[in-house]
């Protein structure tokens, strides 16, 4: 068989197992609507530590920090990713149990919005998470379809195409229920892969020479001083964490685990685990630039490829990276169909002409499908992994501020969340680039910067928001919310 239909063979009967194994365990369970988006207080221990890590982990992680590394900054690029990616998931440590408190009866982030700040805030708010999460679902199909075109030349848009619609039969069958499940087995599936590919090419390079041969050609690439590194790896933090606040995945898992203490221990562990797995894989990048005389097109987002191809590894090595490459795709996807579709569920209730539960279920189902039908058309053209992210991270950062005081300042009204939320993103946006890192806006030559225009963007809406609150309690106009209307809210 030639590695083509080899790779096709793997990608089929990995995702088909994966399939199997979440239709079986829906099957024997009673799905009704609040199982289907919350599951709630149902996973504990081990399980809610390996479906916070396997859903916060996806195939970008094989494209994203080795671009960092090997294309922006080096390893002090690549400690930004990990850090970002791990402070990401620490931070729920801190607001996840903070929302059950507030509102133990609730769903999502966006109804947390829509009755702490009203209308205008609500639909920002839920236009981040919709819009974020679709370029998570979009970058993860492009990052699988890649993976694979890049291994063994499979078209963009079969794999892309095979990939969710398995995603989809046992997700919109089994619904967070199902996908914790599976996320528990992908990462039983993900850590041991990760570490043995990450050793077999280690050794092929030589093992510590592999080092040494980065150290001779580009020293400042393992450098911690380097600038650009410094500067890649704080924008990555900022963009990370910021975007990762509106991951609705996150927040139904909140929800899932068993109580707040379960939270806890569940996303810092899982913080503890994230680091030294992105570092291992962005690590593979900078092994890769020693080899750009043979191959100069190595260093980037496919560095990680082009050292399988450089290697001439066998057809078990490339298996195993299919494996892995689809344990992480697919354990991301499923969380973010199954969160895009509970983000809706608030609207559904008003909308629908039959409320039912059993009606805005059927049609949740159907919103998983076609949230993620667009995402196959986009996977298909290619495009940059580390991009996609950055164009909704930036848009994230300008709202993360407002909308998390909110879960601690009583005197944050709707208007000055919303309107400190749209002056950060104007800031951010004046210094942010298009694609081939030229200014986004030729009106302010010279300005586009990543770094300027995220923390523009965070920092901007986080001292209007702070002005506008201490101005209104100075003038006597700040309206004071009370906590314990949200306490009795749910659908």
């Amino acid at each position: 068989m030639s590695i083509g239909a080899i790779a096709l063979l793997v990608t089929l009967v990995t995702a088909a197992a994966f399939t199997l194994f979440g239709v079986l365990y829906a099957g024997r369970q009673r799905i009704d609507l609040e199982g289907y988006m919350v599951n709630r207080n149902q996973v504990g221990g081990w399980s809610a530590l390996a479906t916070v890590t396997a859903s916060a982990l996806g195939a970008w992680i094989l494209f994203s920090p080795q671009e960092a590394g090997s294309a922006f900054g080096g390893l002090s690029a690549i400690l930004g990713y990990c850090l970002g990616s791990a402070g990401a998931v620490a931070l729920f440590f801190i607001v996840g149990p903070r929302l059950r408190h507030l509102m133990p009866q609730g769903h999502s982030l966006n109804e947390y919005v829509k009755y702490r700040f009203g209308g205008p805030m609500y639909w920002l708010v839920e236009a981040v998470i919709v819009f974020y999460m679709f370029i998570y679902l979009t970058a993860e199909l492009t990052a699988i379809a890649k993976a694979l075109q890049l291994v063994a030349d499979v078209p963009l848009g079969v794999t892309a195409l095979i990939v969710i619609t398995a995603v989809f039969i046992y997700t919109t069958v089994g619904g967070l229920g199902t996908t914790i499940l599976t996320d528990v087995v992908q990462f039983v599936v993900i850590v041991p892969l990760l570490l043995l590919c990450a050793g077999v090419i280690v050794m092929a390079l030589g093992g510590i020479e592999a080092f040494n041969a980065v150290a001779t050609r580009q020293p400042e690439l393992l450098s911690l001083g380097n600038i650009g590194g410094l500067r890649f790896g704080a924008t990555l933090i900022i963009a990370i964490v910021a975007a990762e606040v509106f991951n609705q995945g996150n927040w139904q898992r909140v929800y899932a685990c068993r109580d707040s203490q379960t939270v806890r221990r569940a996303f810092l562990g899982s913080a503890v685990v994230i680091l030294p797995l992105i570092l291992i894989a962005g690590m593979l990048g900078l092994l890769a630039v020693p080899l750009a005389d043979v191959q100069p097109d190595i260093i980037g987002e496919t560095a990680l490829f082009g050292l399988l191809s450089q290697l001439a590894m066998p057809n078990w090595v490339l298996i195993t990276v299919i494996v892995l490459a689809l344990a992480l795709v697919m354990s991301s996807l499923d969380t973010m169909l199954n969160g895009l579709a509970s983000v809706f569920t608030l609207d559904l209730m008003r909308v629908l002409p039959d409320p039912s539960a059993n009606n805005v279920l059927k049609v949740s189902r159907i919103l998983t499908i076609l949230v993620g039908v667009p995402a196959i058309a986009i996977a298909a053209q290619g495009y940059s992994v580390l991009y996609l992210f950055f164009v909704a991270d930036l848009i994230c950062a300008a709202v993360l501020f407002p909308m998390l005081y909110g879960l601690y300042s009583r005197h944050l009204s709707g208007l000055n969340a919303f309107v400190s939320s749209l002056v950060g993103m104007v800031a951010g946006l004046l210094f942010f680039q298009k694609p081939d890192f030229s200014p986004l806006f030729a009106a302010v030559p010279g300005s586009a910067d990543l770094l300027h225009s995220f923390a523009a963007a965070l920092i901007t809406s986080t001292v209007v928001t702070l002005v506008w609150t201490a101005l209104a309690k100075q003038n006597g106009t700040a309206q004071i919310f009370n906590y314990d209307q949200l306490r009795v809210r749910t659908y």
